[in-house]
């Protein structure tokens, strides 16, 4: 008898965790594997967030917090919000969750009603689609290829809106790419969707902090649009706090209270002492995230060149986040060296695995077949190593 509900059974694995597995269990039987497949800071947490995070033990941060998480916490991250992006929330506004993932889950479960139409500008990070599934919502992409630097434009979006269409979801930088939207993109969105009162837009900015430009601009400066934006944010990838699991919600109230109430019913607060290190986090000094962001810069800079010479990839140079999402498609129909055929991303990802020993994922993943995602959240000399590992095996397919 099969007791797993039809709901689970249309979810797809996570294609990033499922190839990080892989490599582990690679490594565990000795094999030297460069795991490129996770989007995971190699940093540690900064010492002063840890030092809070200890302190709160010792001041018995130990019991249950509210629903939406300490208003000390909601209250920094207004201040944040409004020092850094210009942008005006209260408290009652903010939801924090366990990690970012969480709250956009949550937002999509409490405002799409089944048959609602969610757009999805692709690449896309790998669990949208499988989010949209959870709330019986309907996904509608538009993509954007390397050409466009994976980035939609005002017409496909307005050619994308039916009466249906509840929400856009936009990520900036983007999780497979590290495209940015600049600001005068983002107005040219807003314009369209200004026209349309009543879809929501989904703004994730998880990756807002990392990111090779002057300033990262969010939809949400936008007038005609403002009152209608979810902000999704948390301390994962700028503070190296992945493990922590701290995001955020920034919506308009009624939103707010709904996930408030979502949430309520199935994990309840966050961890509080994880919460004291993300306030910690949003108070303290900045200049870890500086560090790190500069760090990552010079990493962009090092594998866009060596992706580069690597025959037949086809590269861009990503803005933000750290990611490269290479078009590999020309490898489809290559031979391997036992003879078998490539006849997707998905072989060639596999082959650089077991016979390289890099771990990436396919682009599919990401709803952009003929691409494979790399992230250089690793070091200098990983990168070289494994750009180096990629170059020969690629060599030896006919």
């Amino acid at each position: 008898m099969d007791f797993i509900s039809e709901r689970i059974q249309k979810l797809a694995v996570s294609a990033t965790l499922a190839m990080s597995q892989k490599s582990a269990e690679l490594k565990a039987q000795g094999v030297d594997v460069i795991n490129m497949s996770v989007g995971e800071p190699d940093f540690d947490t900064p010492d002063h967030i840890k030092q809070a995070a200890k302190e709160a033990i010792d001041a018995n941060f130990s019991r249950y917090t509210a629903v939406a998480g300490y208003p000390s916490l909601r209250k920094a991250i207004c201040e944040k919000l409004d020092r850094e992006n210009g942008i005006s929330f209260t408290p009652d506004q903010i939801v924090v969750g366990n990690g970012a993932k969480q709250e956009l889950c949550n937002a999509l479960l409490a405002t799409v009603n089944p048959g609602d139409e969610v757009i999805i500008p692709t690449p896309a990070w790998v669990s949208y689609v499988e989010m949209v599934k959870l709330a019986e919502g309907v996904t509608v992409e538009i993509p954007a290829g390397i050409e466009n630097n994976f980035k939609i434009t005002p017409a496909q979006l307005e050619a994308a809106i039916t009466d249906r269409t509840r929400m856009v979801m936009l990520n900036s930088p983007s999780n497979p790419t590290g495209s940015i939207y600049s600001r005068e993109e983002l107005r040219g969105l807003a314009e369209v969707l200004g026209r349309h009162p009543g879809i929501l837009i989904l703004a994730d900015e998880i990756y807002e902090h990392i990111n090779f430009i002057d300033k990262v601009h969010s939809i949400s400066e936008f007038e005609e649009v403002r009152d209608r934006v979810i902000i999704v944010n948390g301390v994962s990838k700028a503070y190296a706090m992945t493990g922590w699991r701290i995001g955020y919600l920034a919506a308009p109230l009624p939103i707010a209270k709904a996930v408030t109430k979502l949430q309520g019913q199935y994990t309840s607060g966050a961890s509080s002492i994880a919460q004291k290190a993300a306030e910690a986090a949003y108070t303290g000094s900045q200049q870890c995230v500086e560090d790190m962001r500069l760090a990552f810069q010079r990493r962009r800079d090092l594998i866009v060149g060596l992706a580069s010479e690597i025959p037949g990839w086809e590269v861009n140079r990503p803005d933000g986040a750290f990611y490269l999402f290479p078009k590999v498609d020309s490898y489809i129909g290559k031979t391997l060296p036992d003879g078998r055929r490539i006849e997707r991303v998905a072989d060639y990802v596999m082959y650089l695995l077991e016979e390289a020993h890099v771990a990436c994922v396919d682009g599919e993943a990401f709803c952009a077949p003929g691409y494979l995602r790399l992230s250089y959240a690793t070091s200098d000399d990983n990168i070289r190593e494994a750009m180096r590992r990629i170059r020969e095996a690629s060599a030896r397919l006919k």
